[in-house]
């Protein structure tokens, strides 16, 4: 069976230290960079240091330099959090963070940009009107909104999205107080989802709560997208998904196992994460022998 059409799916926070013999060998040669070893076997990276800061337009044409073999891959980045959580908007900003992802932009690479607002941040007139603000400042860019509070499920703000092209994020994570439910909403026409975990909901409440990365998903909760996944697909021009539980190359096992349970093929995986992770990853292999670990690498 074949993977949906037009449907990526790859890991936040892949530029770790502790990827480092966990998905990626340690570098052998100068001028290594993760990106060789995640583009073999993904076609999606979520870039997330640019919640704190601008890319720099050299980094960001690196990076294109470095997916220039697999003709699919592309990038999802975060904006900053100046704009969504700060609700700064001067002009000295917007063009900062604009040209840090105009390499990406022109090479075809950017799949989109997410602005990810906080809980606090729910439907009324005046963040209406600022998320239109939004809009227009990045006009150029294909955006993205992740809301976690349900207000915006409500059809004014739906239909705010729709209206000004900007796609809705569907997310899973943990249960708490009005906290935005899993779902398969199709605003623009791509779809995106991002996978955070689901422990820990303080993370999420609070406005300046630290992420818990250490979640890993089992296959029953990776299922349970696969329908959402394959609605959001079957409408969209195209379909990202990011896993942001990147403690330990984690949201890369999981971007695996969407894939496997989405039909991609072939299952390949790096060594040192089947080493670590050979339950989760059984039906992947290597490219290259993989030696077992003595014990597991799973604990928090």
């Amino acid at each position: 069976m074949a993977a949906p059409k037009h449907l990526s799916i790859g890991p936040s926070g892949w530029h770790r230290a502790d990827w480092i013999s966990t998905v990626y060998p340690k570098p052998a040669s100068r001028g290594w960079h993760p990106l060789d070893i995640l583009s073999r076997y993904l076609d999606l990276a979520e870039i997330d240091q640019t919640f704190a800061e601008p890319l720099k337009p050299e980094i960001a044409r690196l990076y294109v330099k470095k997916v220039d073999h697999n003709p699919a891959f592309l990038f999802t980045a975060l904006l900053g959090r100046a704009f969504t959580y700060d609700r700064l908007l001067d002009d000295s900003a917007v063009t900062a963070w604009k040209a840090g992802l105009e390499p990406l932009l022109r090479s075809r690479r950017l799949g989109a940009v997410v602005m990810q607002f906080p809980w606090a941040f729910r439907f009324t007139e005046e963040n209406r009107q600022f998320l239109i603000s939004l809009r227009r400042a990045f006009h150029e860019f294909p955006l993205a909104a992740e809301m976690r509070h349900e207000s915006w499920l409500r059809d004014e703000a739906v239909t705010t999205l729709v209206n000004y092209r900007i796609g809705f994020v569907n997310v899973d994570q943990p249960d708490y107080f009005r906290a935005m439910p899993p779902t398969a909403l199709l605003t623009s026409g791509v779809a995106l989802v991002r996978l955070h975990g689901r422990h820990n909901p303080d993370a999420f409440r609070e406005f300046d709560a630290p992420a818990d990365r250490r979640y890993l998903y089992n296959l029953d909760e990776l299922l349970e997208w696969k329908p959402r996944l394959e609605r959001l697909a079957g409408f969209a021009a195209r379909t990202l998904v990011s896993t942001t539980n990147s403690h330990q190359g984690r949201a890369m096992v999981n971007a695996l196992q969407l894939r496997e349970i989405c039909g991609a093929s072939p299952l390949e995986a790096p060594a040192p994460l089947l080493s670590l992770y050979p339950a989760e990853l059984a039906a992947f292999r290597a490219r290259r022998p993989v030696q077992a670990m003595l014990l597991p690498a799973r604990a928090a």
